[in-house]
């Protein structure tokens, strides 16, 4: 019972001291609404790349650093939030934060060039990566920590259902109006987001503003953090269209993060005043929560690529109709985060990440099995359903436990380094399964080639039925070679539906893996909020 007290008593007895001035769920509703719109910002502009391409005379693989920018000015100041906070208080960081995103989606909005733009996109950026955490870090210091799960099905609704909507969004903006309004519609919700601000958040007593560790700034961890998060994002962002490591371009940058991540992590550990605090990672509970949601945020951001993108590219759908697929998941999303939340305030968060993960196994066996060049947008639809299911029951689970046990004057530190690894694990995987697709796509067709000979009776039936039919309308000296191309083409359509059912199956058998992985996370008593169970 001491031992216990000794976990509870930190926590808890801060938490009875101070209480917010405005209801809790006023101001949880407050700061999701700054996250969603930053969340939003970094799929809406997806589908408008051939847009903005067009616009500004650029060419699309230089359109693609409109994302890049954004992202790696956002995965900077993720871990930074922090420190940021401790240096002008959580309240003003926040409300800088808002202004800085606000004012930036308009500069973005009336970019006359690419390189305004892109200058635009990485302000923007900048301050759209202190608006996650720090929402986060409010809604944990808002509410008691045995309703902390309910908080964060609010978040998570900002975190899983922002991306989900952005293509479809973003494409129907595009199409409708002009792609500057994927920017402009942030500025009301900024402006409505930072009156709000300013009238419901306070700081709790134990977030005190001290200026003088800018003085004390971690320079040479900031510009390691830059340096990695840099290479990081242009090698997965460029690797499939480089070749990977077969490119000079690729191994440099991918050799420059190595080294810098590996300088940042050593350099962070042992800092005195350091802008991550990696030494919180000591404790084994909220460094499992870190590698379970580096997972999770991969799942999330890839499952929703692969689907638009099979539908797209193997089946012929447009953006719109590929993102609406997407949207009956998106419904399902809303209905079952407050279920997770009530769940995860009433069983232990460890039990509900193991289910969850099973979850995933079966749902991404699910989709492995029927995936295929007949799909309908009926069955799409249902395969999203059941791909999101289990994603409100991790996602709260990891991210309430990722508290436990934890001083309240950390909560900053955490909700940043959750957010920054669940982003990080978002990129990564991303890559991975596109480049996955394209290996398992390229041996899939090797494999069938095998058969297409010309002593194949099967492959001659097949020329000499598709020759007959072209050489009606196209004549007999191209029949045969109209026939050979359908023929190769399908083979091609079914080799890479193949290699998207492969890529299922093995993010099944990775959500296999996490199960044991859970184990490692201790017991926590719901009724006593972040009290860990010692036995």
């Amino acid at each position: 019972m001491a031992a216990t007290e000794t976990l509870r008593e930190p926590r808890l007895i801060a938490q009875e001291r101070w209480r917010p001035r405005a209801n809790p769920w006023a101001i949880a509703a407050t700061v999701a609404l700054a996250a969603f719109m930053e969340v939003l910002d970094t799929s809406i502009a997806n589908v408008a790349l051939p847009h903005i391409a067009g616009s500004l005379g650029a060419s699309q693989d230089e359109s693609t650093w409109v994302l890049t920018a954004y992202l790696v000015s956002n995965a900077v100041v993720l871990p930074m939030g922090g420190w940021a906070a401790s240096v002008m208080g959580r309240k003003r960081f926040f409300m800088f934060c808002i202004t800085v995103f606000t004012l930036s989606s308009f500069l973005c909005g009336v970019a006359p060039t690419l390189g305004i733009l892109l200058v635009a996109r990485v302000v923007q950026g900048f301050g759209g990566g202190g608006l996650q955490p720090m929402a986060q870090a409010i809604m944990a210091d808002s509410f008691e920590p045995a309703k902390r799960g309910l908080a964060f099905a609010l978040y998570g609704i900002v975190a899983i259902l922002a991306p989900s909507i952005g293509p479809t969004l973003g494409g129907w903006i595009t199409d409708n109006y002009s792609w500057h309004w994927i920017f402009y519609i942030n500025i009301p919700v900024g402006i409505l987001a930072l009156v709000l601000v300013q009238r419901m958040v306070d700081d709790p007593p134990w977030i005190r503003a001290d200026r003088k560790k800018l003085l004390n700034v971690d320079g040479f961890g900031i510009t390691l953090l830059v340096i990695s998060m840099a290479a990081l994002q242009i090698t997965l962002d460029k690797g499939e269209e480089k070749d990977w490591f077969n490119s000079d371009f690729i191994r440099f940058f991918a050799i420059a993060f190595v080294i810098s991540f590996a300088a940042l992590l050593i350099w962070e550990w042992f800092a005195k005043n350091p802008i991550m605090e990696l030494r919180l990672l000591k404790n084994r509970n909220f460094a499992t929560c870190c590698f379970l949601m580096l997972f999770t945020g991969g799942l999330l951001n890839a499952t929703t690529v692969l689907q638009p993108q099979f539908l797209q590219a193997q089946l012929g759908y447009t953006a719109t109709i590929a993102g609406l697929s997407l949207s009956a998941g998106g419904v399902v999303l809303l209905f079952m985060m407050p279920l997770a939340g009530q769940a995860v305030s009433r069983f232990p968060a460890r039990n509900i990440i193991l289910f969850g993960f099973a979850c995933f196994a079966v749902s991404y066996y699910f989709t492995a099995v029927r995936i295929n060049l007949g799909l309908s947008f009926g069955m799409a639809s249902w395969l999203r359903i059941v791909q999101v299911f289990a994603i409100p029951f991790v996602f709260i689970s990891i991210t309430t436990a990722a508290y436990f046990g934890m001083p309240v004057e950390k909560n900053n530190q955490i909700s940043g380094l959750i957010n920054f690894v669940r982003n990080i694990g978002g990129s990564i995987l991303i890559s991975l399964t596109n480049a996955g697709i394209v290996e398992l796509g390229q041996f899939h067709q090797n494999q069938m080639l095998k058969n297409l000979t010309p002593s194949n009776p099967n492959m001659q039936n097949q020329v000499n039925a598709l020759s007959s039919v072209f050489s009606r309308t196209a004549g007999t000296a191209n029949a045969d070679q109209l026939a050979q191309g359908q023929i190769y083409n399908l083979l091609q359509q079914q080799s890479h539906a193949l290699a998207y059912q492969d890529m299922y199956f093995i993010l099944c058998g990775a959500s296999l893996i996490m199960i044991p992985l859970a184990f490692l996370l201790r017991k926590n008593k719901p009724a006593a909020g972040g009290e860990i169970a010692v036995h």
